[in-house]
């Protein structure tokens, strides 16, 4: 009797394409949900939960894409060949969603900066932004490149920017009312899960890669090689070797990561220990953290 045979990585790429699902539906909620409550919302607090629920839509749909159609930048891996399997459009996706999930957790800072009656709000938003916008660059030069340092400075940037996200809200836990210091508390206890992952299975990975690259005497490309290589279909590559190192970071990204910028848009007003909002937030210079 024949055996039955279970592909590991598209059993795990099935479950992988019911997470855009759940995620789509997961944000549906959240829009009505801000429908049925925008009028408790006052002044400027109404337009910065908008645009946060905007933000984390264009969040929620880029990784809807990339879960549907997963590669690897680097080695130019894809699971299926269609005419948008490519490390250009993958990338790009990326990179617009990426930015605004870090504006999303920018504006948030601003707000709490503010109610606490901080001066250097803005710094501090601009700040984020500016690691991240490294960061950006950062994944690019290693795509373009096959250079792995660059993936492990692009993490390291990110990790360096969760770290700076944590001190400033433990810095404001005692002046802010209780709600918004439980608010603080969560994404200090989130933020530390998440350096941890990254300084011991994320930064060490691609570290790692680039070091073998090293010893192995990889050839790193030029920008014009590389933009041409990103440009064309990537190679269809099923094996669960090619893609087992990258299977936790991946299903982290297209499901918790998601999950918390669907649920960002319904934070409470942050509120000084007095119980006063000192200050609010324009939405067209959110963004940009000013």
């Amino acid at each position: 009797m024949a055996r039955l045979m279970i592909d590991p990585v598209m059993l795990w790429w099935t479950g992988l394409s019911a997470a855009p699902l759940l995620n789509v539906t997961g944000w549906a909620y959240s829009a009505a949900r801000f429908q049925r409550h925008k009028e408790s919302l006052r002044g400027s607090m109404l337009e910065h939960r908008r645009l946060l629920l905007w933000l984390a839509a264009v969040y929620v749909l880029g990784c809807a894409f990339r879960s549907f159609l997963p590669m690897v930048d680097v080695p130019r891996i894809c699971l299926h060949d269609t005419e948008v399997s490519r490390i250009a459009v993958g990338r790009s996706v990326a990179t617009v969603a990426e930015l605004c999930f870090a504006m999303q957790w920018a504006v948030l800072l601003w707000e709490a900066l503010t109610a606490a009656g901080r001066p250097y709000a803005r710094s501090v938003s601009l700040a984020v932004m500016a690691l991240i916008g490294i960061a950006e660059i950062s994944s690019w030069l290693a795509v373009l490149t096959t250079n792995n340092f660059f993936h492990a400075v692009e993490n390291s940037l990110w990790t360096a920017a969760a770290v700076f996200a944590i001190l400033v809200c433990a810095s404001l836990r005692t002046h802010v009312d209780d709600q918004s210091r439980r608010f603080l508390n969560a994404t200090i206890g989130c933020g530390a899960l998440y350096v941890l992952f990254m300084v011991s299975v994320d930064v060490p990975m691609y570290v790692s890669r680039w070091l073998d690259d090293l010893a192995a005497s990889h050839q790193s490309l030029s920008l014009s090689e590389g933009l041409q290589a990103i440009l064309q279909r990537c190679r269809v590559v099923r094996a669960w070797t090619a893609w087992r190192d990258d299977v936790t970071w991946l299903s982290l990204y297209f499901t918790v990561a998601v999950w918390i910028s669907i649920v960002l848009p319904h934070t409470p007003a942050f509120h000084g220990a007095g119980g006063l909002q000192r200050g609010s937030l324009k939405p067209s210079a959110a963004a940009a953290g000013d």
